[in-house]
């Protein structure tokens, strides 16, 4: 570009987007005068969905704004926690996400998950078409103009990136009501409406069962029930801004499925 040169400076939180010279303050930056300051910002490297706020001179500007010459821009990280439109709350995870998706449902958060990649086009028009927030790594996805709301994942390790969506978004906490192996809403179930996909052991050891009321699968107290519940009530301790619902007996703190 040979065009207006500005001054631009990234909040410490959008270090990790941006090269390593333009982490320690305001650097110049060379436009081509044409361009809106959104897509200066996203061709230095940041997703305009990590993005709070553009302020030029003192003032808050829309994306749009076509940058001129010795303009002072500041580049603001999304509030936390970040206010979504519309409601209810939805999230919608690509493929590299799995153990993410499936501890968000744990805590009964509503969290669309996609096992096979079925390519960014696709997720960016579902997440317009279902209106539910895109999670992902992948900054090329979150920058794609069709879909709705997304944001960008920090972390790699699954306890660091539930705190993250957590501490973004603060959805309500429902823990031990979603499926998590599809998503859908779990409904309490006698031994014998399960006891034909239950396993010997299984049907001589526990008596409270659960089944997700769009795939089937069966939920009962299970071997990994300390660790589940370790997830589950840190999560709430932290994130829950209101005292949880009482526990759901059907639960008593843990699951196993089939």
């Amino acid at each position: 570009m040979n065009g207006p040169e500005i001054l631009i400076d990234f909040a410490p939180e959008l270090g990790v987007f941006v090269p390593h010279e333009r982490r320690g303050g305001p650097t110049k930056a060379v436009t081509d005068g044409v361009s809106t300051l959104g897509h200066v910002v996203e061709s230095l490297g940041v997703p305009l969905t990590e993005v709070g706020a553009l302020v030029v001179d003192g003032a808050e500007v829309p994306v749009s704004h076509v940058p001129a010459a010795d303009e002072s821009v500041e580049v603001r990280a999304v509030s936390r926690p970040q206010p979504v439109p519309g409601a209810p709350l939805r999230f919608l995870l690509d493929v590299h996400l799995g153990t993410l998706a499936r501890r968000l449902r744990l805590l009964g958060v509503d969290a669309a998950y996609e096992s096979t990649d079925i390519g960014d086009p696709a997720l960016a028009a579902r997440s317009a078409a279902e209106r539910r927030v895109l999670l992902s790594r992948d900054r090329g996805l979150l920058r794609r103009r069709e879909l709705w709301v997304g944001a960008y994942i920090y972390s790699d390790a699954p306890d660091e990136q539930l705190r993250d969506v957590l501490g973004r978004f603060a959805p309500a906490l429902h823990p031990w009501t979603r499926c998590t192996a599809c998503n859908g809403s779990l409904r309490a179930a006698s031994k014998e409406d399960v006891a034909g996909r239950l396993e010997g052991g299984t049907r001589g050891s526990y008596d409270v069962f659960a089944e997700c009321v769009a795939c089937g699968r069966v939920y009962w107290r299970g071997a990994h029930h300390d660790r589940l519940e370790g997830i589950v009530a840190g999560a709430v301790k932290e994130f829950s801004p209101t005292p949880p619902l009482p526990e759901n007996p059907l639960w008593r703190g843990g699951l196993g499925r089939r």
